[in-house]
């Protein structure tokens, strides 16, 4: 969540990407220029506010995997800001300095109490420690978000190894399944779990060809999770952003393509987290009652036939 001295002026200044040096992965947040947007909405006019929250989270808790930075962040800030008594922030040991800083922004300027988990979910044992640990600081689990991702760009499937496949895998969607799966044992009717997804599940990428099949798989995943869960009264449903600017891109494409990056959708520019987090409101909240199984498409104009 940016102070005031650090915000743009407006959506223009937010979304001018420099040129700059590709991260190593995962990205970390606080080596970014410009600041992804983490709280903050574009007006009629361009110019920024503030979001405006109205309590549809209150005495909520709830887990974000890859809440320590990008999309995972704004959701946290988001959810805080809604009234969530607790939120749990799974991420890795070199995004400490991102999770510690997001940890400390959100304690100060709302009430939410956040639990700092460095595990990797691909592990099944680290997920059920995820859960465990949940569990025993607040007794229960209402809202799962599954947003923990990674990418890796190659040009030709013969170099994509069996290593990185796994990796990948592992990361995106078995994570995913690992928590749901344990978490599950913990939620009660009117609960939610919410998964992201991508736009290049629906319209590929010729350098993005493992993160692109993981993305898919979680829309099959959502779609069979839904139907399996519906007698409980726990609801499932995701979330599958365009192009937003987040460490994972500042970590997998080369300097020059940054300044391109996302010019490519109708809307001309990259989207940013705060653009997508209202999206995982919705659908944690009562407002998306009526929804599970299905796909909400912040994509910068892109249209998607699913």
């Amino acid at each position: 969540m940016c102070s005031k001295e650090e915000l743009p002026k407006n959506l223009s200044d937010a979304s001018s990407i420099p040129k700059q040096e590709i991260q190593e992965q995962p990205g970390v947040q606080h080596e970014m220029k410009p600041q992804p947007l983490v709280h903050h909405l574009p007006t009629d006019d361009e110019h920024l506010e503030e979001y405006k929250a109205g309590g549809k989270l209150k005495s909520k808790i709830a887990i974000i995997t890859g809440g320590d930075s990008g999309i995972g962040r704004s959701v946290a800030a988001l959810f805080a800001l809604e009234g969530c008594e607790g939120i749990a922030i799974v991420y890795l040991s070199r995004e400490e300095k991102d999770a510690q800083e997001t940890k400390r922004r959100i304690e100060k300027q709302s009430s939410t109490k956040v639990e700092l988990i460095c595990k990797d979910i691909g592990c099944e044992e680290n997920a059920i420690e995820v859960i465990d640990t949940v569990v025993k600081k607040w007794g229960r689990i209402d809202v799962l978000v599954n947003n923990a991702s990674e990418q890796h760009l190659g040009e030709n499937i013969q170099d994509l190894s069996a290593e990185q496949l796994d990796r990948t895998f592992k990361t995106n969607l078995y994570g995913m399944i690992f928590l749901s799966k344990h978490a599950i044992k913990h939620m009660k009717k009117g609960s939610t779990i919410i998964n992201t997804s991508s736009v290049t599940a629906y319209k590929g990428h010729p350098m993005l060809l493992d993160y692109s099949i993981t993305k898919a798989g979680i829309i099959g995943f959502t779609r069979s999770l839904s139907l399996q869960l519906v007698c409980k009264g726990i609801r499932v449903n995701a979330v599958a952003p365009g192009p937003i600017w987040t460490p994972l891109i500042k970590a997998s494409f080369a300097p020059e393509k940054m300044e391109e990056f996302g010019k490519e959708v109708p809307f001309g520019r990259a989207g940013q987290p705060s653009e997508v987090a209202p999206c995982y409101v919705f659908l944690a909240s009562n407002d998306s009652s009526y929804m599970s199984g299905q796909v909400l498409h912040p994509n910068g104009g892109t249209v998607i036939n699913g």
